[in-house]
């Protein structure tokens, strides 16, 4: 269902007091502290207009990014952004647009970190997107292929750091051409990302500015121990992704696996998201849900908006990245910025008590003798 005009006006008003802004990192690029991402849906699971519905409404509520990757819908995702992008004819410096580079295709070369699919990888997303260049563009994660993944190899971490060098060389490149504006990493280790940094400093080319993490009430260790402290030393910032645990944290798996759900998808790679619901473990976390559930009836919001509260309250945090199959369930999640205030540090604390799983950092015992 499409909204009118002054639906959007009223949705729209309501959210432009309750976006913040922040540095990406220690970059300059000022980002809404949520983004629009296109993962599963666009291309896949919405119509092109409903995507576009989606855009619009984030757009025009103050939300400046808008996050896509090569091998989402196998590039439709991609498509379906740029021709709503073309089609509104917003200024282009008035958005953000990152993507991300591994998987582009079949081929051998149509994947990983090498310096070629780098380069032609974000060629392609360029023009699926009909855009000059991109804001930020991601490596999707650490190529499996490296000396330092692969083990076993004789001076593994020289291979790894001349390996290292093509990937930031190539990025520097891609941002010297000016095809993109930013470089980041994505599902990076601490080490992996620090020794990128290590050899853009050594040979002075360009840094990540930022890692794309998941992270929600059931993924807080990476997010909340590893990039505050890469953040102090040399600027990382954070965007995260799944703030809902691809819907596990709107309570909707509490009875099993809904026909209509993301977990009942056929499609190929969705099969781990049934199982790791109906396993031991998920039921766990679907009763610990439950008394989180009770806070959030207490705090008037649905667990969903709860859930991304909570990871707006994280400080360290720049922007997460939100995910809908409709207009209706994306604003609702935005309007999970509202209960931002509600959040204190004693519910917190509650939550925190419910879950039993906040990262402790673990002091070395020192020999008093």
């Amino acid at each position: 269902m499409l909204l009118n005009n002054n639906c959007y006006s009223e949705r729209k008003a309501d959210m432009s007091t309750l976006l913040q802004y922040r540095n990406l990192g220690k970059s300059g690029l000022r980002v809404s502290n949520v983004g629009l991402g296109t993962w599963v849906t666009f291309g896949a699971q919405v119509t092109d207009e409903m995507a576009e519905e989606m855009v619009t409404l984030a757009y025009e509520s103050g939300i400046n990014v808008f996050d896509t990757a090569e091998v989402y819908a196998s590039g439709k995702a991609e498509i379906v952004l740029g021709k709503i992008l073309k089609k509104k004819c917003w200024r282009r410096s008035s958005y953000i647009i990152t993507t991300k580079i591994y998987w582009g295709g079949k081929s051998e070369t149509e994947k990983g970190l090498s310096r070629k699919h780098i380069i032609e990888g974000l060629k392609g997303s360029l023009e699926r997107l009909q855009l000059e260049y991109v804001d930020v563009v991601f490596a999707n994660k650490p190529d499996p292929h490296s000396p330092m993944e692969e083990g076993n190899v004789p001076h593994s971490a020289v291979k790894f750091a001349r390996y290292m060098e093509e990937i930031v060389r190539a990025f520097t490149h891609v941002i010297n051409q000016g095809w993109a504006m930013y470089w980041g990493t994505s599902r990076w280790n601490a080490m992996e990302i620090m020794e990128a940094h290590s050899v853009a400093r050594q040979f002075n080319l360009i840094p990540p500015i930022a890692e794309q993490a998941e992270y929600h009430l059931f993924q807080r260790e990476k997010v909340e121990m590893q990039l505050p402290e890469l953040y102090t030393k040399i600027g990382i910032g954070s965007m995260t992704w799944s703030p809902l645990a691809c819907g596990i944290l709107t309570g909707k798996y509490d009875d099993g696996v809904p026909i209509y759900s993301r977990a009942s998808l056929k499609v190929e790679g969705y099969g781990w998201l049934k199982e790791k619901i109906l396993c031991e473990d998920g039921r766990r976390q679907q009763a610990k849900l439950r008394e989180v559930a009770i806070i959030a009836d207490r705090l008037g919001c649905s667990l969903a908006q709860l859930s991304i509260a909570w990871c707006l309250k994280n400080d360290n945090v720049q922007c997460v990245l939100l995910g809908a199959a409709s207009v209706d369930q994306l604003y609702e999640n935005m309007q999970a910025l509202q209960y931002l205030s509600k959040l204190t540090p004693a519910i917190m604390s509650e939550i925190d008590k419910i879950l039993g799983n906040k990262p402790v950092i673990k002091k070395e015992v020192r020999d008093q003798r």
